[in-house]
């Protein structure tokens, strides 16, 4: 076992299910199992919620909802625990980043670099709910006092995926029990172990029985989740397909949503771009692990007259990223995480031949990996704005460069795709860059690199999602309004 997980340490299977501030035996005799990315051999098998599980998960953060002191902790309590949170977290970032990388086949010196924005999040949201305005002092025209107090919007479910686990999960879990919600996290059941050391974190910090419960389950747990009648609000990040579904599921019963799914993000170099200065964020945003990652650049736009002369840097560059072994703290790029994943990215690279683009560099499996789900790092020069690999969500490394006239143009094809969730523009005038990102319809735009701040907003226009994550913003996600007249 320890050979297969190339320098990890074997972990222990999961057993039980963190419900109701206990570890509980599953009801469910189902098991669910995790595949090794680099070897394909069986890393662990472990148990699947089934319905009655969840029932329990449910009934518990409801118990805890309605009759429990989380919602009706002051803000500043609360705050207490989160801090705890976050640092059992920082304890345990190690493991994390491990199971991260055994899990996903993210490159272990990218996922320790990037775990430290779990700890992060509690602390920021526990930082915010100590100055947020739960309750704002108000006055009507005729002089009568008014109050408008944010509360609890209740029981959530946290339905995460599998490219970053517990990043997403924190977002969620972190801005939901800062506003005083209980909570029901279902994880992916391809990366669940990161899930359970939040759980143990949560335990060891003493939050009240029923806050938080865990339910690993597959589709249809997770379909029974998001419909069951004592969820007030679901929090879902994922893709725009499974997005649509749960929406369609929560409006029957006017259920709150909020959707952080798919993007197809530009990258925009003004005519006036340092190519050479933008090439170190570019090659770390345009395929991070391995580009299973919403927000990556998957399309560059470049001017038609500088065309060349960026395909020289990028593509060269592009060449020599080091795929290998992901527990090689040398390693730039793993494999992708899933049998199916790599079938997918396959597909998309035959249609980007078949509608006649070229393939600049890439495009096959690398040399040296007869096992492991591994795909080269592949550029597409010549393509156009309709094709396939441009208009639709690849979730692997692969990337299109367009070219462009003039300002309108670049801004035209930027705004083709029916997703808006991140994106970059690249000039020598940072004005310039904020114009033409105003006119950009994407939920957020970086000017000469590519940034995403746990502190700040992070969310997308069109089929790219409905709220925002981190921030203020991620605090209201979980805040229902109340306004009280005093006649």
């Amino acid at each position: 076992m320890n050979a297969m997980m190339r320098g990890a340490a074997a972990p222990k299977a999961p057993e039980k299910f963190f419900i109701g501030g206990k570890w509980l035996e599953p009801i469910s005799r189902q098991q669910l199992k995790v595949i090794s990315p680099v070897t394909e051999e069986l890393v662990i098998t472990y148990p699947e919620a089934g319905k009655a599980d969840i029932d329990r998960a449910v009934a518990a953060a409801r118990d805890a909802f309605d009759n429990g002191p989380w919602p009706r902790m002051a803000p500043a309590e609360r705050a207490r625990y989160l801090r705890k949170v976050a640092e059992y977290l920082t304890e345990r970032l190690d493991d994390i980043a491990q199971s991260w990388t055994l899990q996903v086949g993210a490159p272990i010196m990218l996922t320790k670099k990037l775990v430290g924005q779990n700890p992060t999040l509690f602390s920021y949201y526990a930082d915010l709910i100590e100055t947020y305005p739960f309750v704002d002092e108000r006055k009507r025209d005729d002089g009568g006092r008014v109050r408008v107090a944010k509360e609890p919007v209740g029981v959530c479910a946290a339905i995460t995926p599998w490219n970053a686990p517990l990043v997403l999960l924190s977002y969620k879990v972190s801005a939901a029990l800062a506003a005083g919600c209980t909570i029901v996290a279902k994880p992916s059941p391809e990366t669940p172990l990161e899930a359970y050391i939040l759980a143990e974190c949560i335990e060891k910090a003493g939050l009240p029985e029923g806050v938080f419960n865990l339910v690993p389950a597959d589709r249809e747990g997770g379909e029974y989740l998001v419909g069951h009648k004592s969820i007030d609000k679901v929090a879902f990040t994922g893709s725009t397909g499974a997005g649509k579904a749960i929406a369609k599921i929560c409006a029957d019963r006017l259920a709150r949503v909020s959707l952080e799914l798919g993007g197809k993000s530009a990258a925009v170099l003004l005519d006036d771009a340092d190519f050479h200065a933008a090439l170190p964020s570019l090659m770390a945003y345009t395929m991070p692990i391995t580009g299973q990652v919403c927000f990556s650049l998957t399309r560059i736009l470049v001017p038609e007259s500088r065309k060349t002369e960026f395909l020289d840097l990028y593509v060269g560059a592009v060449k020599n990223i080091k795929v290998g072994d992901p527990f090689d703290p040398a390693t730039q790029m793993g494999p992708l995480t899933m049998a199916r994943q790599r079938a997918r990215v396959e597909g998309y690279i035959a249609a980007g031949r078949a509608e006649g683009a070229t393939v600049a560099c890439g495009g096959g499996r690398p040399q040296g990996f007869d096992k492991g789900f591994y795909v080269e790092p592949t550029v597409f020069t010549d393509v156009t704005s309709h094709m396939k690999i441009v208009q639709e969500e690849i979730f692997g490394p692969v990337v299109s460069v367009l070219t462009y006239t003039d300002i309108d143009d670049a801004v035209a094809k930027a705004n083709n795709s029916s997703y808006g969730l991140s994106g970059a523009v690249y000039t020598a005038d940072p004005e310039r860059g904020y114009e033409v990102a105003r006119r950009m319809r994407t939920g957020s735009v970086t000017i000469n690199g590519m940034i995403v701040d746990p502190k700040h907003p992070f969310g997308g226009y069109k089929q790219s999602g409905m709220g925002r994550e981190g921030g203020p913003e991620g605090l209201d996600n979980y805040i229902e309004t109340k306004t009280i007249h005093y006649a």
